[in-house]
């Protein structure tokens, strides 16, 4: 088939390494220059909303995305012409904090408390009725850290909305977790849904660093794929989804879901016989769904900013590279490495080896993994 996606970053990149192969051929819109997946299929540099590259997308035979930011109108206007997945209703929903925290709390599912602010004195009553701390963020365009402000003490009020004030915002109740997870599942026309193992999740400054799968907790992986099968019959979605989540005790909470392959689930290319992209594929062309089964046990590592050489990294057994092909800058994906292993002790050992090459946070954080 030939599958239209709207942006060309890395992700689009991985669709199109597991697409290729089946027989798929790519088209991109894009408006960067030369964005990570542009060597993959053909790149249409253009808005979102340019009609001339929105007509050359309208004559291929399926259309997703790689970037939750896309404009959903966008996606309604193709939708009359060619089949959308997800669907433009799914990227409403994912594109404003507010309708998300509330289609949760429709759907019964726990998530932090939350008030919308608009104004200096709205942001004042929402900390006298949360408390402190508290996160304010942009109900709109937020992703990887981004329009966020963590507010520790009343002092910071200003502060916060110097850098926030002007556009509508939300106020988050902060959670005291345990860590961070994330479920990765791929809903099929029909609703049939497949559930990848749920993953450990290291965030620092807002950007995943860290995602380790093979824990095996059960209670916890049927409190998420429940989650998971409220929100995707909701929306009746197709393709992939993540949601990430808050553990606390025996509790999750959601945070917020992707409507799209996700970064906490790369390791599923290596670690699982049918990985998010290669499903998500398979459900946006109404091919069966794969098996998502745990090979082993994994660990994802993210290069943020710069790729590290890869001489000494690749010595390790059971590592995985991946080099998005991207200019080096600050706060920016470029890679990651996924390690795999049978079983938890050799990833453990595999791991083991790993840290002497990380910095000091990320050695930190690999110690702490529950």
């Amino acid at each position: 088939m030939k599958i239209g996606i709207l942006g060309a970053g890395q992700l689009a990149r991985m669709l199109a390494e597991a697409g290729i192969p089946a027989g798929h051929e790519f088209v991109f819109l894009d408006p960067a220059e030369s964005p990570s997946a542009a060597r993959l299929g053909h790149h249409l540099r253009a808005p979102w909303q340019d009609a001339d590259a929105l007509q050359v997308l309208a004559n291929c035979d399926r259309i997703t995305c790689d970037f939750e930011n896309v404009p959903a109108e966008v996606l309604a206007l193709l939708s009359e012409s060619v089949t959308v997945r997800p669907s433009a209703r799914a990227f409403e929903v994912a594109q404003d904090r507010w309708i998300e925290k509330q289609q949760f709390e429709a759907l019964g599912l726990a998530t932090p408390a939350y008030r919308a602010v608009e104004s200096r004195p709205e942001l004042i009553e929402a900390v006298e009725a949360l408390a402190l701390p508290a996160v304010l963020k942009t109900r709109r365009m937020g992703y990887d850290g981004k329009g966020q402000f963590v507010i520790h003490q009343f002092e910071d009020l200003e502060l916060a909305w110097q850098q926030l004030g002007g556009k509508p915002l939300i106020l988050e109740q902060w959670v005291d977790f345990d860590h961070e997870a994330a479920i990765t599942a791929v809903r099929s026309c029909d609703g049939d849904i497949r559930y990848y193992p749920l993953s450990t999740t290291c965030h620092r400054g807002g950007i995943l660093r860290l995602a380790r799968a093979g824990q095996g907790q059960s209670q916890l992986q049927q409190a998420a794929e429940h989650a998971m099968h409220k929100l995707m019959d909701e929306l009746d979605y197709i393709g992939c989804m993540t949601l990430e989540l808050f553990v606390v005790g025996d509790t999750l909470m959601a945070n917020e879901f992707a409507p799209r392959a996700h970064n906490s689930a790369h390791w599923t290319i290596e670690a699982v016989p049918s990985s998010q992209f290669d499903n998500h594929l398979r459900a946006v062309c109404d091919w069966p769904l794969g098996n998502t089964a745990l090979n082993g046990h994994a660990l994802m590592v993210n290069f943020i900013g710069h790729m590290p050489e890869p001489e000494r990294w690749l010595r390790i057994p059971g590592l995985h590279w991946h080099d998005y092909n991207k200019s080096a800058r600050p706060g920016r994906k470029v890679g990651h490495a996924t390690l795999t292993a049978p079983d938890a002790p050799t990833l453990n050992q595999r791991m083991a080896d790993l840290q002497p090459l990380l910095d000091h946070d990320l050695r930190s954080m690999m110690q702490n993994l529950p």
